[in-house]
Formats: C-alpha cells, sequence, structure tokens
C-alpha cells in the first residue's frame, strides 16, 4: 500500500505531463499559422502565374 502511496505523490509531483502538454498547444498554434500562411500564399501565387500565363498569351 505505501508504494501504492508513493507512486500517486511522485506522479502528482512529476511535471512531464504539463510539459507535453504546452508542446502539444504550441505545436498546435504553430501548425494553425503555417496552414494560414500557407493558404494566403498560395492564393497571391497562383493569382500571379494566372496573370503571367495571359501576359504571355497562354490563356
Amino acid at each position: 500500500m505505501k508504494a501504492l502511496v508513493s507512486r500517486m505523490k511522485a506522479f502528482l509531483v512529476d511535471e512531464d505531463g504539463p510539459t507535453a502538454t504546452e508542446y502539444a498547444v504550441m505545436l498546435a498554434l504553430i501548425i494553425v499559422v503555417a496552414i494560414g500562411a500557407i493558404t494566403l500564399l498560395g492564393q497571391r501565387v497562383n493569382t500571379m502565374f494566372g496573370e503571367v500565363t495571359t501576359s504571355l498569351g497562354g490563356e
């Protein structure tokens, strides 16, 4: 019984869980920002290539 109580105390004091959660939240925010930037840049690049194609007489 003492071993179980000491393991429970060690689990509650251990900071690996919150640290992993913080990293997961930070990674999720980075992914959201990256997807937003790629979407925005993708639309601009598509427009730019369309203008170049039109000016070269492609369409």
